[in-house]
């Protein structure tokens, strides 16, 4: 096992990574208060893993929410679910809440901690690749509303975060592509030693090796950790780690929440947010080119679908939350391992970009 220190003083907390971690009390009685526990998951994991998770917290009062599984249903109505089970089971300001499973579960999870009786503590033991390199980290916390993914939400970090690596081994193939999308951005927007060591060993992530899964993970959330400690509200830097996300939540909400997975959309975004640096004169095409091949090595878009129109992009990429005065602002790159964020483009470069970056029918 490996940990890492997410460094915010008073509420710093680990990140354990390593197999079989699941059902271990030692890496969570140290981060529950009260004597009453509630694991919220959904109905994919909750058959795998909810019995096993159960004996980390066997000195306590557990009970569980299972939820639908799903981007669709990451919405005030299944949050509210969640209220509901506290309510019912009369739990207090002590209580602890549990976030077992993906990006959806933790970040409802996170959101229902972050209100409940105005603020309780929560911990969070993801599940997917996507969750364990980066939602389950840092204390971004929310649901989707049908005009934007995210806008509804709060900061509140975890206590703890338990990434047992070998659930991934129940992973579909597409949910772990969707997670090596944020793990290729971390290398992409601050740390090219690690983008190139991704070129290097992509074909065995594809392929469930453990030990590069392992350090993946690790390297991931040793960037992650670094950028949060920094910049923990997203007043700088920090807004880095949205790279393609702009382009990506706009390929979500477009969509329909569910049809594209959140790291195939990424995956899409990154490419398209690169195609446009290399317009400004920022990157050259070897660059771009690098990024869609190893996009592609990791069985990921690398164009939007086909159905969305440059204008709908544009209204949906106004509602992204670092648009600021009626202006899109994007995260750009500057080079393989640098990025920006910047409002320094014309409106015509961006038509351009998302015209061309779109698979044709």
């Amino acid at each position: 096992m490996n940990t890492i220190e997410v460094d915010l003083g008073t509420r710093s907390y680990p990140i354990h990574i390593g197999a079989n971690l699941l059902g271990d009390p030692q890496l969570v009685e140290p981060h529950i208060h009260g004597t009453q526990v509630m694991i919220v998951t959904n109905e994919t994991v909750a058959p795998l893993y909810l019995e096993k998770a159960k004996e980390a917290f066997r000195k306590f009062q557990v009970k569980s929410v299972i939820l639908p599984d799903g981007e669709q249903h990451k919405n005030l109505e299944t949050w509210n679910t969640i209220f509901d089970a506290l309510l019912k089971e009369r739990f207090d300001r002590k209580c602890t809440l549990v976030a077992l499973g993906g990006g959806v579960v933790g970040d409802i999870t996170g959101y229902a901690a972050a209100s409940y009786q105005r603020g309780v503590n929560f911990i969070q033991i993801p599940t997917t690749l996507l969750a364990q390199v980066d939602s389950s980290v840092g204390g971004k916390t929310g649901v989707n509303h049908p005009l934007g993914k995210n806008m509804i939400g709060a900061f509140h970090q975890p206590s703890c975060v338990v990434a047992d690596t070998t659930t991934l081994t129940t992973l579909d193939d597409r949910q772990l592509s969707a997670g090596l999308a944020e793990v290729i951005k971390y290398g992409l927007i601050r740390d090219p030693k690690f983008f190139q060591w991704l070129e290097q060993h992509m074909g065995q992530l594809v392929a469930r090796d453990g030990d590069a899964l392992a350090y993946a993970i690790q390297r991931s959330c040793e960037n992650k950790a670094e950028v949060v400690a920094a910049d923990e509200l997203e007043a700088g830097q920090r807004a880095l780690l949205n790279s393609g996300h702009t382009f990506g939540h706009a390929i979500e909400a477009g969509m329909g929440y569910g049809a594209w997975l959140h790291g195939e959309a990424i995956a899409a975004g990154m490419v398209m947010a690169a195609d446009l640096s290399m317009h400004l004169g920022w990157i050259n095409e070897d660059d771009l080119e690098r990024l869609r091949n190893l996009i592609k090595a990791a069985n990921l878009p690398d164009l939007g679908p086909p159905e969305l129109q440059s204008s709908r992009y544009m209204e949906l990429m106004a509602v992204d939350k670092k648009a600021e005065a009626g202006k899109i602002h994007l995260v750009l790159q500057k080079r393989i391992g640098e990025a920006v964020v910047t409002d320094q483009f014309s409106q015509e470069k961006l038509r351009e970009t998302l015209d061309q970056c779109r698979r044709k029918v």
